[in-house]
């Protein structure tokens, strides 16, 4: 008599590999973009910084001679390749937010693939910590990448360009620092959100873009307030130092104030504003499981 043999073990599906085979056109986009953008940082960081810089010191040298050549299609080389570069890094938690909400998680649940998914091969939560943690992954690493190359890029023209951003210029600060880290994974969480919401891929997109752009709005209103200002007072006029971010200045003929936060406190807004950012983050993952444990429990009893 021949032993029986034993059952073959299931095979679990690799759910990353497979997302990640699926939005394969998501994938090559990203880095397409992000490489891209990191070719445009360096180049702004080495050569095209160095250009307009030595532009610069010719225009200073110049004086009032209006015929003397100092070129400036350098200087706005510069400038314009900079502003294309901050806008990409910009929209990336914009971006994340529609792909998340329209394609991640809104898509699936409106053909039913989720469903199928969810009796088939995984269990909701472990679909849904796949498509969460997967894309984080690939949004911190790039956005990171992108972060310290504009960081690079902006300081290479500091002090050198008379046109540089200053380092409080909204663009600039929201691009040069983990805070677009925080952005994009909050655009990839309010975005996953608005899928579970609304479980179809127009609806889910259009929320997840406009929840996003309150919590940018929201936290842009905070961020002077996240770190204690300095402030002068004085009799007359009171400026604050050159290169300070003025957040309030007033008072009467007699006395005047102004608050201000000097370019020191530039990396503790940079992690404080992150920090929130990425409480607001958590937040939504929960409501994420909590919005599918929900929907699954509905969906069980049909």
């Amino acid at each position: 008599m021949t032993a029986l043999s034993a059952p073959a073990p299931a095979v679990r599906p690799r759910l990353t590999s497979w997302l990640l085979r699926l939005h394969r056109p998501a994938l090559y986009v990203w880095t397409a973009l992000v490489l891209l953008t990191a070719v445009t940082l360096l180049l702004l960081h080495g050569p095209m910084a160095d250009a307009a810089a030595e532009s610069w010191r010719r225009y200073d040298a110049c004086g009032f001679d209006a015929t003397c050549a100092y070129g400036q299609s350098a200087i706005l080389r510069y400038k314009d390749w900079y502003n294309y570069a901050t806008l990409a890094a910009a929209l990336v938690p914009f971006l994340t937010a529609a792909w998340a909400g329209g394609a991640l998680v809104g898509s699936e649940l409106e053909s039913g693939t989720a469903r199928l998914s969810w009796t088939q091969s995984s269990t909701p939560v472990r679909w849904l910590t796949v498509r969460l943690a997967a894309p984080a992954v690939l949004v911190t690493a790039g956005t990171g990448l992108l972060a310290w190359l504009h960081y690079l890029a902006w300081a290479a023209g500091r002090g050198r360009l008379h046109s540089a951003k200053d380092w409080y210029d909204v663009g600039t600060f929201h691009t040069g620092g983990p805070i677009l880290v925080a952005l994009s994974l909050a655009g990839l969480a309010a975005g996953a959100l608005s899928g579970l919401l609304w479980r179809r891929a127009l609806p889910a997109l259009a929320s997840g873009l406009l929840l996003t752009a309150v919590i940018w709005g929201v936290q842009l209103e905070l961020l002077p307030h996240l770190w204690p200002t300095l402030g002068r007072t004085g009799h007359g006029y009171v400026a604050s130092p050159s290169g300070s971010w003025t957040v309030s200045h007033g008072g009467t003929a007699a006395r005047y104030h102004v608050t201000y936060h000097p370019y020191a406190h530039y990396w503790p807004l940079q992690l404080t504003a992150t920090a929130v950012l990425l409480a607001v983050t958590a937040l939504l993952t929960v409501a994420c499981f909590v919005v599918l444990r929900r929907l699954t429990g509905r969906t069980a009893t049909r």
